[in-house]
């Protein structure tokens, strides 16, 4: 199956030597590209994009809000946004993973890397750079006052309706670990951590296991750790 991949950045140059490397893979193609966020919101749509690769700043709509349409919209719930930025510890990247982002990927990394993100987005199954991605939230949280000692009230009563098993293989996926981590350190299957995450993404309306990080940090069920 392929995945069908959309370039939203400003810079024609990022976009090009994007292109070639997405078209350059036999299980991928690039159906479109825009050059500001109103534009990747409107192409994802028509184009039927699995996964957007989407620059952070770009003028007019930017890359935050572009995700915030993309991720209130029913009809695109299968849409990955993977957020591309120059610098990793922006805040806009905790904002983006907020309004529905599935991760985050440095304009810096290696083309593997990239490559890499676009099929594991696609898929769906692991957060991107999750140990990274772990404790860039956790920084802002702790920024930002979101995560008090008592976290979201809201985020905490949604908590509620998980099981006591789905709440604890939401404090391990919040730590960044894989469903076989998982599996291992719970001592039950793979395929049954897989079956808890899904039921724990659909009881709080979490769209992948990105916005089930953000949600574990934002209830305080995992309290935010600044090295």
């Amino acid at each position: 199956m392929t995945i069908r991949v959309l370039l939203a950045d400003d810079q024609a140059l990022l976009r090009s030597a994007f292109r070639v490397l997405v078209d350059s893979e036999p299980d991928m193609e690039v159906v479109g590209e825009a050059s500001d966020g109103a534009e990747a919101a409107r192409l994802a749509a028509e184009r039927r994009a699995d996964v957007v690769l989407m620059d952070i700043r770009m003028p007019g709509t930017d890359g935050l809000a572009a995700t915030r349409l993309i991720s209130a919209d029913p009809a695109l719930a299968h849409v990955r946004v993977v957020i591309l930025t120059t610098f990793e510890v922006d805040d806009y990247v905790v904002q983006s993973l907020r309004a529905g982002a599935s991760g985050f990927l440095g304009k810096g990394s290696e083309p593997d890397e990239l490559l890499s993100a676009i099929r594991v987005a696609a898929g769906g199954e692991a957060l991107l750079s999750p140990t990274a991605t772990k404790g860039l939230i956790a920084r802002f949280l702790a920024q930002d006052g979101t995560a008090g000692e008592d976290g979201d009230p809201a985020r905490a009563e949604r908590l509620e309706t998980l099981t006591g098993r789905e709440r604890e293989v939401l404090v391990q996926v919040a730590c960044g670990h894989s469903n076989d981590e998982i599996a291992e350190r719970l001592e039950v299957s793979p395929l049954t951590v897989k079956t808890h995450v899904n039921r724990a993404m659909a009881k709080l309306g979490a769209r992948d296991r990105a916005q089930l990080v953000v949600i574990a940090y934002e209830s305080g069920l995992v309290r935010p750790r600044v090295e």
